[in-house]
Parts: C-alpha cells; sequence; structure tokens
C-alpha cells in the first residue's frame, strides 16, 4: 500500500506541474507567431525523445548537495523525483497540444475575438474545443510517466517507505527473483491505467452527449 500511495502521489504530483506548464506552451506555439517559434518547436520535438536516464542525470547534477539547488534537499525525495517526470512529461503536452490548437478551425479565432474574448479566455475556450486531443495528450504524458524507471531510480534511490514507486519496485523484487510481487504489482499498474483509460472514456462521451 505504501508503494501505490508514494506511486499516486508522485504521478499527481508530476501531472500537476506537466499540464501547468506544458498547457500554456502548447497553446503558446499553437496559437501565436513570434521570432524563435520554430527553434522552440524543434526543441520541444528533440525533448520527446530524450532519454530517461539522461534526464536524471541532469537534474541530479542540479538536486544534489554539490549542485546549485542543493540546499533545497530535493535529492531522494518524491519531488525530486517530480521534477525529473514534469521535464519528461511537459514536452509530450506541449507538443499535442499545439498541434491541437493548430488544427482548429480559423473562423473559431475570428468569432472569439468578435464576442470580445482575449487573454485567459482566449486561450480557456480553444482549449476546451480542442479538449480531447488534449486529453490524449495529458493521457499519453501519464502513460509515459508512470512506467518510467531509469529517472526514477536516480533521483529517489528505491527508499523503502519513502520513494519507492511500483516500477521501481517491480525492478528490486524481479531482480531478486521475487517475481510474484513483481506480477502483482504490474497487474496493479495496469489497473490503474485501465481505471483512467476507461474514465476518460466516460468524460469523453458524457461530453459528447
Amino acid at each position: 500500500m505504501n508503494i501505490l500511495f508514494t506511486t499516486l502521489r508522485l504521478t499527481l504530483l508530476s501531472m500537476g506541474g506537466i499540464l501547468l506548464i506544458g498547457l500554456p506552451v502548447g497553446f503558446a506555439l499553437g496559437y501565436f507567431d513570434f521570432p524563435g517559434k520554430r527553434a522552440i518547436r524543434t526543441a520541444v520535438d528533440t525533448l520527446l525523445a530524450l532519454p530517461t536516464v539522461v534526464i536524471g542525470l541532469l537534474v541530479y547534477a542540479f538536486i544534489s548537495r554539490r549542485g546549485p539547488l542543493g540546499g533545497w534537499e530535493l535529492l531522494f525525495t518524491v519531488e525530486g523525483m517530480a521534477i525529473g517526470q514534469i521535464i519528461l512529461g511537459t514536452p509530450i503536452v506541449a507538443a499535442y497540444t499545439a498541434a491541437a490548437i493548430e488544427g482548429l478551425d480559423d473562423r473559431l479565432r475570428q468569432t472569439l475575438l468578435t464576442l470580445g474574448a482575449s487573454g485567459g479566455r482566449l486561450a480557456l475556450a480553444s482549449l476546451w474545443e480542442a479538449r480531447f486531443l488534449v486529453l490524449v495528450a495529458a493521457l499519453t504524458a501519464f502513460g509515459r510517466i508512470i512506467g518510467e524507471v531509469g529517472s526514477a531510480m536516480m533521483l529517489g534511490g528505491n527508499i523503502k517507505w519513502h520513494t519507492r514507486t511500483i516500477t521501481t519496485a517491480i525492478t528490486l523484487e524481479t531482480g531478486k527473483g521475487e517475481f510474484a510481487l513483481g506480477i502483482a504489482l504490474g497487474v496493479i499498474l495496469i489497473l490503474i491505467s485501465l481505471i483512467l483509460n476507461i474514465s476518460l472514456s466516460l468524460l469523453r462521451r458524457r461530453t459528447r452527449g
């Protein structure tokens, strides 16, 4: 149960940061034209394929005791693990959201401007129109981070009762030959993903209805 709750806490914290950063960045990239947009879009697309161990190594260098953020004591904590997962998942949400906003009907923008929408209202209205693709983006990011092992091991240390998650526990128990426990944890991980997918599917049907 401790492993499960640690996993859920890490995932909720990470997804909160991913959506908080990824949605505005994705909207800006998909809606506005500005100098350097192509370079930023290329950087976001490049980060999609960045290996998780590289992310873990970079974050480790920053939050270790000798790093610039060492005074915050984030290494081997859930919060430190969340930083790595936020870096991992944010490009996914940003890229998908940008593509979704670019795919909206041009008449929508004109209608919103005619109705006086601007700033936050304009962004929220556009994101709402693209909500299904935004949900896909969030779900894709969720799938990437909940099954992540590399940076979680480096930044969390797989400490029992503290930073051990389902994926790191599966790696540990399988290495010890405890295949039954590893399989049980794997089933739990699949169930979490299944429950989320079903919930999003039901939400989508109700919204369309």
